[in-house]
């Protein structure tokens, strides 16, 4: 082991797990000041699999998302130099959760709908229709809500 590692190992060794969980938190900043998007996925690739070691992805989703979604648009002022979209807020527009969802949810339906059987994939479309227009009309008038239904429907037929 060479002297840097021995180092990290007799200080990471005495600190206790909150003092650890801070110190990444501090270090992720001045770590990736200065890398590409391209340099944090190389090493993302790299370091996942050992992070990832143990861990049920099913379980640990759903909670990591409704933590996302429950600070994007509450993150407050960004830190010097942090472009908008990396401290919860999309530049021109929703918080980054509602931009993720409108720009991934197509891609995983894309993905993973032709997997599940198709009684229960049925049932999953109609609640996604039914909740998609409720909340996708909230604050419409009327006629903003038919037109939206007339080009649902034509959209629909047209498949």
């Amino acid at each position: 082991m060479g002297g840097m590692d021995e180092m990290m190992e007799a200080m990471i060794g005495s600190m206790s797990r909150e003092d650890r969980q801070a110190m990444m938190e501090k270090m992720m900043d001045k770590f990736f000041a200065g890398t590409t998007a391209e340099d944090r996925q190389q090493m993302m690739e790299r370091m996942m699999p050992k992070m990832m070691e143990g861990i049920n992805m099913a379980d640990m989703m759903p909670r990591m998302m409704m933590g996302m979604m429950g600070r994007a648009g509450k993150a407050g002022p960004r830190p010097p130099g942090a472009p908008p979209a990396a401290h919860g807020h999309h530049p021109e527009g929703p918080p980054m959760m509602g931009h993720m969802m409108t720009q991934m949810m197509p891609g995983c339906v894309d993905m993973m709908l032709p997997g599940i059987p198709k009684e229960e994939r049925a049932e999953f479309v109609l609640d996604m229709i039914s909740r998609l227009m409720e909340k996708g009309t909230a604050g419409m008038s009327e006629e903003e809500k038919s037109a939206l239904v007339a080009r649902a429907l034509e959209r629909i037929t047209s498949l």
